[in-house]
């Protein structure tokens, strides 16, 4: 079974399988156990009733303690594994891989909000932002499905997120679509997708496409 304990000490294991340096996800563990307990007071019951018996009694679960609570999390949205194989990997059965992702599903978003680092999703919003004034738009595809982003060229981190989109819908056709506001003075790098895609915005730059080299052969 992967655990937090084991994988605290093995960073490059912990960094492939969240996506999280040690230092980063001890950084979100404290917000994420607020969240938790804003999300499920531990003295109320999942309807809301007051509890019969204090948190905890009874079996002990497997998801003990909020840091495997969020590694369980953190490598389902990492790598996206089917709920048969993220069973196996954290000794569950899948009926509870499903209940445990329905749960903190919510408490990673709201303990994201905490911090301050929950993209944007509102495009006309968006402008109002504190976000830095050089962006790059890309794009997400899981499952046949797109999101566009924007994200801090220097802090990579990502500013804005769009709806999700069907994977045939163009990188273009979204930003089109979603109308987004960017801050004053941003300057827009885009990649080949967004090829058209001219927001109001002090700047856009689009790399070039390579020219593909051709050779012919005798013998």
């Amino acid at each position: 079974m992967v655990t937090y304990t084991e994988l605290r000490g093995d960073r490059k294991r912990l960094l492939a399988l969240t996506g999280l340096t040690l230092p980063e996800f001890e950084h979100l563990l404290p917000a994420c156990t607020r969240a938790y307990e804003d999300l499920y007071p531990p003295d109320r019951t999942l309807s809301g009733r007051p509890r019969q018996r204090s948190a905890g009694a009874g079996r002990r679960a497997v998801l003990a303690g909020p840091e495997q609570k969020l590694l369980f999390l953190l490598v389902y949205l990492k790598t996206y594994p089917l709920q048969v194989v993220l069973a196996e990997l954290f000794g569950l059965s899948t009926s509870r891989v499903n209940y445990w992702l329905q749960r903190l599903l919510p408490v990673l978003r709201e303990a994201l909000d905490d911090l301050g680092v929950l993209p944007e999703r509102d495009p006309r919003a968006f402008a109002r932002t504190s976000a830095p004034p050089q962006h790059y738009s890309g794009r997400e595809k899981l499952h046949s499905d797109k999101n566009v982003v924007v994200a801090g060229a220097d802090s990579r981190r990502i500013d804005f997120l769009s709806q999700t989109y069907e994977g045939r819908v163009s990188d273009k056709a979204i930003a089109d679509q979603e109308g987004i506001v960017y801050p004053p003075g941003t300057v827009l790098y885009k990649d080949s997708g967004f090829q058209g895609y001219e927001p109001a915005v002090a700047q856009t730059c689009q790399a070039k496409k390579k020219a593909t080299r051709r050779g012919v052969h005798g013998g």
